[in-house]
This record gives structure tokens, sequence and C-alpha cells, in this order.
């Protein structure tokens, strides 16, 4: 499932995956919250996914224009400070890793009205 409507590429692609420590899981949550809200404000971001498992992991992946706009949002002071939080409180471990997108598809299945209407029934 995709997220916002991106544009074509090429764009690049901000996979951060986390695994949370037990507890103060409303501390993290408004964190993200924040985190999110923050980002959709700043200069090149394009949209993003996030999933987070029962057991604590997690994969957010963030769209950006360019390279300048995911460092911009790296140095961000309010961000670098839930980074610090991050490490101090909620993550056990994480990775991070910036890729181009070369190529993107998307399928999303019409619904039920839709196909009716389009298998003429």
């Amino acid at each position: 499932m995709s997220c916002d409507r991106l544009p074509e590429p090429p764009y690049y692609a901000v996979i951060f995956s986390s695994r949370c420590t037990p507890g103060d899981e409303a501390g993290y949550a408004a964190m993200a919250e924040r985190m999110a809200g923050l980002a959709k404000e700043q200069p090149g971001y394009l949209g993003a996914e996030s999933a987070r498992d029962a057991d604590g992991f997690g994969i957010t992946v963030s769209y950006w224009r360019d390279e300048a706009s995911i460092r911009a949002w790296k140095r961000h002071a309010e961000h670098a400070e839930a980074q610090a939080g991050g490490r101090a409180l909620w993550y056990e471990a994480y990775g991070l890793r910036v890729a181009r997108v070369e190529r993107a598809y998307d399928f999303e299945q019409a619904d039920d009205a839709a196909q009716a209407a389009a298998s003429g029934a």
C-alpha cells in the first residue's frame, strides 16, 4: 500500500527500522506522532509509510525530494532531540538506510462497486 501520492522517480527513501524497548509506549507514541507531523512541514518531504509489530519491531520509510532535504531533516533541532531521546529511552536497536528510488509501481484493488461497474454487473 502506498502512502501519499508520490511524484515520478527519482526521489529518495529513508528506511528506519527499529526495535523498541518495553515500557513507555505512550511516550514513544507521542514522540513518533510529533516527529511525523514535523516531518510533513519540512521542505522536500513527500510522504511516509510505517508499521510496527506487537514485539516492538517497526519500519518507517519516509520519502524525500533530494539528499539535501534529508540532511536538513537530520539536523533539525527538535528531530535531533528526539533522536537522542530514542537512543536513551525507546530504542533497543535501530538501523537507517538511505536509497534513491529509480522506479516505483503501485497496485490498488478497486472497491466492490467499481469492480461491479467495470464488469457490467
